[in-house]
């Protein structure tokens, strides 16, 4: 097991940044000092759970813990800073800080520094997250030492949950779309007017509506899933939208 730091400062280090094309040193007051902080650490950039799964949710929750008093969310590897500026850039996070542990100080301060020589990336950190005020760890996610890399407690849902547990999650939506179909065209722009973030599968030439109806068991498009839950086509998302959407966010306000 590793041990947890709550109460205690974090490491006092030197981060070894780069903006444009200057190299830029940081100290750990310089990042933590009078500020509400959310690090969170992973084994390496670019890897699979990190970039699919890691990145992407804090980045998604981004606004949320904002809205809650945190000044900065910070994702930190073992990575030079060359390497994480570019990671920052593909993950197109830009409501996070992607911090360069380069040498391993901070997150051996931590005692949170591992072999994964087996991989062949030599020391990396062990994934964790934790919430820090003014320089003082006040909650620690450490996952648990097994082999692999597991990722069952650093996630961001479950810092949100510590942090805010009344808080509303964003909702998670889905288009199913056919380029050049009106229908679908308006349900994009209903969710756009609502002010709702999506992501649309357009089902073009590489598809045929084998796919629509395998995962949908409808053959008309749009359809929309927004939380694991079918809505259905244009009409339909609308319908919901003006009420048990609205009936939420009333209850929200």
């Amino acid at each position: 097991m590793f041990e947890s730091k709550e109460g205690q400062r974090v490491p006092d280090v030197t981060f070894r940044t780069r903006a444009g094309h200057e190299w830029k040193k940081l100290a750990s007051k310089d990042v933590f000092a009078g500020k509400n902080v959310i690090v969170f650490s992973l084994p390496g950039a670019f890897t699979p759970t990190c970039s699919s799964s890691h990145v992407p949710r804090f980045s998604q929750l981004a606004p949320i813990f904002r809205k809650h008093g945190i000044d900065e969310i910070i994702c930190m590897s073992v990575n030079d800073a060359f390497v994480m500026n570019e990671w920052r850039a593909t993950q197109k996070a830009d409501g996070i800080t992607f911090l360069p542990d380069g040498n391993g100080e901070f997150t051996g301060g931590m005692g949170l520094l591992v072999d994964k020589d087996e991989l062949g990336f030599g020391k990396r950190s062990w994934r964790y997250s934790m919430l820090v005020r003014d320089g003082v760890i006040e909650k620690m996610y450490i996952e648990p030492r097994q082999p692999g890399d597991p990722f069952e407690v650093s996630d961001a849902d479950t810092m949100l949950a510590y942090l805010a547990p009344a808080a509303p999650k964003p909702l998670d939506v889905t288009v199913f779309s056919r380029t050049g179909c009106p229908h679908c065209a308006r349900a994009k722009g209903l969710l756009r007017d609502f002010g709702i973030e999506f992501e649309a599968l357009e089902l073009n030439s590489a598809y045929t509506d084998r796919t629509l109806r395998a995962v949908a068991a409808a053959r008309t498009f749009p359809q929309v899933f927004i939380n694991g839950k079918q809505i259905g086509g244009a009409d339909e998302l609308q319908a919901w939208l003006e009420g048990p959407y609205a009936e939420r966010q009333k209850k929200a306000a």
